[in-house]
């Protein structure tokens, strides 16, 4: 009797050198990723069949590992190949890509030293993900700035990324409880950080300001500050304060999962006509249009899932 063809329809995983369907991928309770959060991962996305500035997330990624001190045992060329074969098996011409590295489950049952442990990589691809919905990007997200600060940068370096949200998660509650759609963290001195999985800029005059603390070096954000000189605005990576925040002409945020989602308010201060304010409108409709033309694109050629990143004949 032949097996039946596994349905990747859902989305498509890879685990323990395996690819499996998205329902079936699972991580034994006793991984430290699970037990203790000693994990790292990126995201990237794919819009129209091909992914946006993949090899800026490799690179994240990597960064991220050493980091932590893992070592999944994957090079870089596996790993883009696997990335891609889990998007070409999903045949999902819009997806959430996700690689991360656990620290595994100890060799010796107990054992509390993390070199005891396996190190794995994983890699999924699912239907996309909007952080912030496309109904609240359209009307301007509502945005708390949340009584919680960030975790401070000396127990957790923001720039690797990591699953430790336990203050975000506060975060969330406190905002989702007043009514707002997601929050914003500040520092331990006042200064803006990031919300849960997105950048926060502000627009004050020409300028388009990002904090240069307390947060991850995003590749959308990254991609904002490359767009900003195109559309004769100055790009700033600098201290923002609460009073800034209030001050801004407009806010917007940035993510993967999502792109540039403009906010209409911050806690009780509304800005412009309560609608997305028009340099947020007009970054975010560059990016997107960018991507249409090409821009730091690599497309998946899902006709031969073996060879993810061959040009299609």
């Amino acid at each position: 009797m032949t097996e039946p063809t596994p349905d990747y329809s859902k989305g498509a995983a890879y685990m323990n050198g395996v690819y499996v369907p998205i329902s079936e991928a699972r991580i034994p309770v006793g991984d430290w990723g699970f037990v203790h959060s000693d994990v790292t991962y990126d995201v990237v996305h794919v819009t129209d069949g091909g992914f946006f500035r993949l090899e800026d997330h490799l690179d994240r990624f990597h960064k991220s590992l050493a980091g932590y001190r893992l070592d999944p045992g994957v090079t870089r060329e596996e790993m883009r190949h696997i990335l891609g074969r889990v998007v070409a098996l999903s045949g999902l011409k819009d997806a959430f890509v996700a690689m991360i590295s656990t620290r595994g489950v100890p060799k010796v049952y107990g054992s509390r030293n993390p070199l005891d442990c396996a190190n794995t990589f994983i890699a999924y691809a699912v239907p996309w993900v909007d952080v912030i919905k496309p109904d609240v990007q359209e009307r301007g997200a509502h945005l708390l700035v949340a009584s919680v600060p960030r975790i401070s940068p000396k127990s957790l370096d923001p720039t690797l990324k990591n699953y430790m949200w336990r203050d975000f998660t506060r975060g969330m509650f406190e905002a989702l409880d007043k009514g707002f759609d997601t929050a914003i963290l500040l520092d331990q001195d006042g200064f803006l950080t990031e919300g849960s999985g997105f950048n926060v800029f502000i627009v004050k005059d020409d300028k388009v300001i990002t904090p240069d603390r307390g947060a991850l070096e995003g590749v959308t954000r990254l991609s904002v500050l490359d767009l900003c000189p195109e559309l004769g605005l100055q790009p700033v990576i600098g201290p923002i304060t609460f009073d800034d925040l209030m001050d801004a002409d407009e806010v917007f945020t940035t993510t993967t999962a999502g792109g540039v989602m403009p906010c209409a308010r911050v806690n009780d201060r509304i800005y412009g006509n309560d609608r997305p304010g028009p340099i947020s409108a007009k970054l975010k409709e560059t990016y997107w249009r960018k991507h249409k033309e090409g821009w730091h694109m690599t497309p998946v050629n899902y006709a031969d899932a073996e060879n993810p990143f061959k040009a299609a004949a």
